[in-house]
């Protein structure tokens, strides 16, 4: 399944290390990384991808900011994106139902499941 690209941004390295080795070693998957929302969006102006796993609560711009960047360009509107989260709260939910994402992973990520997750998420039969 080397044709599925993701991009993941997170500002914690070790995180972005951890999904990086689940998505590529157990999927197959190929992964680019970002450590932060203006390094998304530079990321994109040159690759596609078929995904995003995006944190939330990042310094600078954050991932709700960088989804809206993202919705506003024709180029990028399409891409799947599944927020990464500890925020969990029912009002937090409802309001990333209402951003029209694809889905939420909370933190702590389970690494024997996100591949699962991820790909149940997207509607990628393994």
């Amino acid at each position: 399944m080397t044709d599925r690209k993701i991009l993941v941004v997170d500002d914690e390295e070790r995180l972005r290390e951890l999904v990086q080795a689940c998505l590529e070693d157990l999927a197959g998957w190929e992964t680019l990384t970002a450590a932060c929302g203006e390094e998304c969006l530079q990321i994109l102006q040159t690759e596609s991808v078929n995904a995003i796993l995006l944190d939330v609560s990042m310094p600078g711009m954050d991932g709700i900011a960088v989804h809206e960047r993202l919705q506003a360009n024709s180029d990028t509107r399409s891409i799947p994106i599944i927020l990464l989260t500890a925020k969990v709260l029912p009002s937090d939910r409802a309001k990333f139902a209402q951003m029209g994402v694809r889905g939420v992973i909370s933190k702590p990520i389970q690494p024997a499941t996100l591949v699962a997750e991820v790909a149940e998420i997207l509607g990628w039969e393994e």
